[in-house]
């Protein structure tokens, strides 16, 4: 794809439909949106909620099982990185997702789908903040 590299289209919409199919599973199925966050702290009993802690602990294991099979199986290499920074930037999310009462999955992909306007208003400014972001990395010569 020109100007973009490293995109990857075909991967993108599979995981797309697969997130998709994932969050109406949870919401046909337990009645409440797949947010990453709000499953997080059910799993861990942060919060309390109707979701049942198994489904939430199922739910968040999958994210990296899943993550590792695709790598194995189209051997994608993941980069990641270390893990204090991981926990720094998973803390930094955390408060954002109290702050904003929901995370990236709960607004983007759920919150959109039914039409909530406190989910547009989120997404286009978690969406903004992101673009600013990524400029000032490439101004300052930091990679993305």
């Amino acid at each position: 794809m020109p100007g973009f590299p490293q995109a990857a289209p075909i991967e993108g919409l599979i995981g797309g439909l697969l997130i998709g199919l994932a969050a109406a599973i949870i919401l046909l199925g337990n009645g409440r949106i797949a947010g990453v966050s709000g499953l997080f702290a059910r799993a861990f009993g942060i919060s309390s909620g109707d979701t049942p802690r198994q489904l939430a602990w199922a739910f968040i294991a999958g994210l990296p099982i899943g993550a590792g099979l695709v790598e194995l199986v189209v051997g994608v290499n993941a980069n990641f990185p270390t893990p204090p920074i991981l926990i720094i930037a998973g803390a930094i999310v955390g408060f954002g997702t109290q702050l904003g009462s929901g995370c990236t999955s709960g607004h983007g992909i759920c919150g959109l789908s039914r039409l909530s306007k406190r989910s547009v208003f989120a997404t286009l400014t978690f969406m903004t903040a992101g673009v600013i972001t990524i400029t000032m990395m490439r101004l300052l010569g930091l990679s993305p």
